[in-house]
């Protein structure tokens, strides 16, 4: 009696007899994958520099941004020519935890963007990665512009009591918020976020006119806001 019962094992076996397990990569495709990966992850790092509005900027930190397009582009071109070689690898990458502690939003988008074109391009979906990135990159810069319009910054002023009077008026001028006040015997510290759409920072040395006010200082300002 032939028994004809077709268990798992046997479905998976014919699958995987079935499927083109094994693709040979050549060392053109390697090279123009390589190639594209380099372009768009050059891309990637002109558009994080010229868009950064952080405080300090992090050439490291852009550089790793390259090599994380390329490095994830790598790994996709070679687990897409072995199934079996993709499975154990997406195991082992599972283990990894990265700890590194991300302060600007901004720089988890970016490292996003590289990961995304970089799988596009290991691939082979060279048109999604470039045309992808293009669109990317022009919405960066165009955010970047409208955001700097409207440059925030803490006004920093040390004065005593005299200046009061005439201080209070010149802080009101400038739509400012408090955001913090500090008294301390004979001199008193105030710190005020203010909006500069020109950049026009003359009314700094008419505060430091006033009577009383010991000095003040003007300090950029990443934070969040809304008008």
């Amino acid at each position: 009696m032939n028994n004809n019962t077709v268990n798992f094992n046997d479905i998976l076996k014919k699958s995987f007899t079935e499927l083109d397990v094994f693709h040979n990569v050549t060392y053109f495709e390697v090279l123009v994958c390589m190639v594209i990966a380099i372009a768009v992850a050059m891309f990637i790092f002109f558009i994080y520099k010229h868009t950064f509005r952080g405080v300090v900027y992090s050439h490291t930190f852009n550089v790793s941004i390259v090599m994380m397009c390329l490095i994830t582009s790598l790994i996709i071109l070679t687990i897409s020519s072995n199934i079996i070689l993709s499975l154990g690898m997406v195991g082992a990458l599972s283990i990894v935890r990265f700890r590194t502690a991300v302060k600007d939003p901004m720089d988890i988008v970016f490292m996003f963007w590289a990961i995304a074109a970089g799988i596009a391009t290991g691939g082979g979906i060279y048109s999604v990665a470039i045309l992808g990135s293009l669109i990317i990159g022009a919405t960066m810069a165009v955010m970047s512009r409208v955001k700097t319009r409207h440059s925030r910054y803490i006004l920093v002023v040390h004065y005593r009591d005299e200046a009061k009077e005439s201080l209070e008026p010149a802080i009101a001028g400038l739509n400012g918020k408090i955001k913090s006040k500090t008294v301390s015997k004979g001199l008193t510290e105030i710190n005020v976020e203010v909006g500069l759409k020109d950049d026009n920072t003359e009314f700094l040395n008419r505060i430091t006119e006033i009577p009383g006010v010991a000095d003040a200082s003007l300090v950029s300002y990443s934070g969040e806001f809304a008008e």
